[in-house]
């Protein structure tokens, strides 16, 4: 890995060299064409970089607001899906309700008799 490393480094190195001698010393190779006009040397790399972090910024702004929205969609629809699930779990167990009908009676009575029990002893409590 640090062998790769100093090889791309060179390579770059090497790039950067032969454009220096190739297109000499002329400020930079940037050149804006505004309304046919084409401007170029530094003031050419200074509105070109201008355009592109302008560009850049714009790029980051519409991102941003995009998150903003796919935020509110994406928890809109969490929302509802959560609703779907407990309308449906709502309607399944009243779907299902007849049929536990018999595994209801048992625990009805046994909660009357456990009820009655605990109201006999709350009357014999305040006699002592």
């Amino acid at each position: 890995m640090k062998k790769t490393a100093a090889f791309v480094i060179l390579f770059l190195f090497a790039l950067l060299l032969w454009n220096v001698f190739a297109f000499g010393f002329n400020g930079s190779g940037m050149a804006v064409n505004v309304n046919g006009d084409e401007i170029d040397g530094p003031l050419g790399a200074l509105l070109a970089m201008l355009f592109a972090g302008g560009g850049t910024l714009l790029a980051g702004l519409v991102m941003l607001v995009v998150g903003a929205v796919l935020a509110v969609v994406f928890a809109g629809v969490g929302v509802i899906l959560i609703g779907g699930l407990g309308i449906g779990a709502v309607v399944l167990a009243l779907a299902i309700s007849p049929l536990l009908l018999p595994l209801l009676l048992p625990l009805a009575v046994i909660w009357y008799l456990m009820s009655r029990s605990r109201k006999s002893r709350m009357v014999r409590e305040p006699a002592v």
